[in-house]
C-alpha cells in the first residue's frame, strides 16, 4: 500500500517495491532515487540473509579469523582482535573509511546506493546481520539521505564513499532530510531512528562494496540514452533541413545491423507526415548518409552497458563471502566489467559528437540549398552563427577528450595487496560531462537547423516539426546579431526535460531504448 511522507506543506505518495536480491530495473532505480518508492525485503530472501549469518557467526565464535570482522583490513590483515575489542575495532572501521571530499552526489544516486546495498546482501552471499538490512530499509522509509562526497574511491568496492553511508548508520557524519542538511545525529533523531552498533562483518558490508558506482552509473546511463535520444531528433531535423537523401536511411533497414536498422526506420517513421525537402546530393556528407550507424552503434553500446550495470545490482561484490556453508575469501570487488562497458559506451558517444559537430558545419559553411554562409538572413547586415559554431567545436572536443580509457591506471595501496582498481566512479563523472556536452550540442544543432528551415521557407512535420517549435519556444528568427548563450542553454532544458521526451516518445517511439531505460517522466 502507498503511503505519505514529506512536510506538511508538500507530502509524496510512495509505493512499496519488494526486492528479493534479482537484478532491479532501470524503471524500479529511477522511481527509489526520485523518492517515489521504498524497497521492502522478499521474506524468502530474508531467510537467505539469516541462514548466511548464521554460518557467518558460527565460524566466528570458533574464532576461525573472518577478513574485515575480526581482522584487520588491507595492510592489517593478519591482526587479530579479540572478542572484546571487536565492538570498537567495528565501529571505528567504518568511521575510518569516511573520507569522501568534495561535492556530494545527487540524493538519488544515494538512495539507488543504499537500494543495491539492500538487495545484494538479499542473495544470502554476505554473512551480514539481518539487522543491518532492516537499518538501511528504515532510513529509505524515513528518507534520511547521507551525503556522500563523490572523490575519493578509486573503483575497488567504493571504500572512502559507502563510508559516509556506513557512518551515518552509527550516527556519525551528515544527511539529507526534509531537504535540510544536518548531522547524522539530528537528522536519525528528526526522524524518529537511532544510531546503531555495527556488528562484525556488518561494518566491512557497509564500506566495502560498489554500490555507490553502480547507483551513479545507472543515473548516468539513463541520462545518456535520453540525451542521444534527443541528439537523433535534431539530427533527423538537420537531415530535412540541409535536404538530405532518405535512400541511405531506407537501405540501412534491409543491410544494416539489427540497430542500425532499427534507427533507419525510426527515422523515415518520424517524418513520414512531411513533405520531404527536394535532396540535393546523390551522395550526401557521412554525417548525413551515416547517422544510422553512428546512432545504432551508439544505443547499442549503451544497451550492453546498460544491461552489465542491472546484472551488477543482483550479485553481491563482497569479501568475503558465504557459498555453500563456508565463508570465502573473493575478489569480487572489481567492478570492470561495469567500468569497461562504460568506457565503451563513452567513446561511441563521441562518435555521436563528431556526427552532430559535422553536421553543424555543414549548416554553417553555406554549400547546400544555396543557405547563406553562417546563416545570415538574406539582405541582413549581420555576422550569423558563424562564431558560435565554434562552441559545437569545444563541445565535440570535450566529449572526445573523456573518451579516453582510464581503467588500467596502475595502483598500488595497502602494503601491495590491493593492487587492481577500476576507478568507476571517476569514469561515470566523466561520463556525464560528456552527457552534459551532448545536451547542449543538440540544443546548438536544433537551433541551427531552425535558422535554415526559416531561411527556406520549410514548414517541418513529426519530430522535426515538434523541435522546431520548441526552438521557437526560446530563440526567434535570427535576423540582427544578438548574444545566444541564454538561448541555447534555454533550448537545452527544454529538450532535456522529462515531458519533452515523454513527447517524444509519444510522437515517435523507440520501444527498445525507452522502455528499457524507463525514458520519460518517472510514473
Amino acid at each position: 500500500m502507498p503511503h505519505e511522507r514529506g512536510t506538511i506543506a508538500m507530502t509524496v505518495a510512495v509505493t512499496p517495491v519488494t526486492f528479493d536480491g534479482k537484478p532491479l530495473s532501470f524503471a524500479t532505480m529511477a522511481r527509489i532515487g526520485a523518492g517515489l518508492a521504498v524497497p521492502l525485503a522478499d521474506p524468502a530472501a530474508m531467510e537467505r540473509v539469516r541462514a548466511s549469518r548464521a554460518v557467518m557467526e558460527e565460524r566466528i565464535a570458533h574464532g576461525a579469523p573472518v577478513y574485515g570482522a575480526t581482522t584487520g583490513v588491507g595492510a592489517m590483515k593478519d591482526i587479530e582482535w579479540s572478542p572484546e575489542d571487536l565492538d570498537t575495532y567495528n565501529m571505528g572501521l567504518v568511521r575510518a573509511h569516511h573520507f569522501g571530499t568534495g561535492a556530494p552526489f545527487p540524493s538519488a544516486v544515494v538512495r539507488n546506493a543504499m537500494a543495491i546495498r539492500v538487495n545484494t546482501a538479499l542473495t544470502g552471499r554476505v554473512g551480514c546481520s539481518p539487522e543491518l538490512v532492516d537499518t538501511y530499509l528504515r532510513l529509505l522509509s524515513a528518507d534520511v539521505v547521507p551525503v556522500v562526497r563523490r572523490t575519493g574511491s578509486i573503483g575497488c568496492a567504493d571504500i572512502g564513499l559507502m563510508g559516509q553511508i556506513g557512518a551515518v548508520l552509527t550516527g556519525v557524519g551528515e544527511a539529507i532530510y526534509h531537504g535540510r542538511r544536518l548531522s547524522a545525529e539530528a537528522a536519525l533523531a528528526e526522524a524518529g531512528l537511532k544510531p546503531v552498533q555495527l556488528a562484525p562483518r556488518d561494518s566491512l558490508a557497509s564500506i566495502s562494496i560498489n554500490a555507490v558506482g553502480y547507483a551513479a552509473a545507472a543515473g548516468a546511463m539513463r541520462a545518456a540514452a535520453s540525451a542521444v535520444r534527443v541528439m537523433l531528433a535534431t539530427a533527423l531535423m538537420t537531415g530535412g533541413g540541409l535536404g538530405a537523401s532518405r535512400d541511405p536511411w531506407k537501405a540501412v533497414a534491409h543491410v544494416g545491423t539489427e540497430r542500425e536498422a532499427l534507427i533507419g526506420t525510426w527515422m523515415m517513421d518520424a517524418v513520414a507526415d512531411w513533405e520531404w525537402p527536394v535532396t540535393t546530393h546523390v551522395q550526401d556528407p557521412l554525417s548525413l548518409r551515416m547517422i544510422p550507424q553512428v546512432f545504432g552503434t551508439a544505443f547499442e553500446s549503451l544497451l550492453v552497458s546498460g544491461r552489465t550495470i542491472l546484472a551488477a545490482t543482483g550479485r553481491t561484490d563482497d569479501n568475503p563471502v558465504v557459498v555453500e556453508g563456508e565463508v570465502l575469501t573473493s575478489g569480487g570487488s572489481l567492478p570492470l566489467d561495469v567500468t569497461v562497458f562504460l568506457q565503451t559506451a563513452q567513446l561511441a558517444l563521441a562518435h555521436a559528437a563528431r556526427n552532430s559537430f559535422n553536421r553543424c558545419v555543414l549548416l554553417g559553411n553555406g554549400v547546400r540549398r544555396d543557405l547563406p554562409i553562417n546563416l545570415v538572413a538574406p539582405g541582413a547586415i549581420a555576422t550569423g552563427f558563424g562564431p558560435i559554431i565554434k562552441l559545437a567545436g569545444e563541445l565535440f572536443a570535450r566529449v572526445h577528450s573523456m573518451s579516453t580509457p582510464i581503467s588500467a591506471q596502475a595502483m598500488v595501496v595497502a602494503a601491495g595487496i590491493e593492487d587492481e582498481a577500476a576507478f568507476l566512479p571517476l569514469v561515470v563523472e566523466r561520463f556525464e560531462r560528456q552527457v552534459r556536452a551532448l545536451r547542449r550540442m543538440a540544443a546548438l544543432e536544433a537551433l541551427l537547423s531552425a535558422q535554415a528551415m526559416d531561411i527556406l521557407g520549410d514548414r517541418p512535420a513529426g519530430v522535426p516539426g515538434m523541435i522546431y517549435e520548441i526552438v521557437r519556444g526560446h530563440a526567434e528568427f535570427y535576423r540582427l546579431d544578438r548574444p545566444l548563450s541564454a538561448e541555447v542553454e534555454a533550448i537545452e532544458s527544454d529538450l532535456g526535460s522529462d515531458e519533452t521526451m515523454g513527447k517524444l516518445i509519444s510522437q515517435a517511439p523507440l520501444p527498445q531504448l525507452d522502455d528499457f531505460f524507463a525514458l520519460g517522466p518517472i510514473a
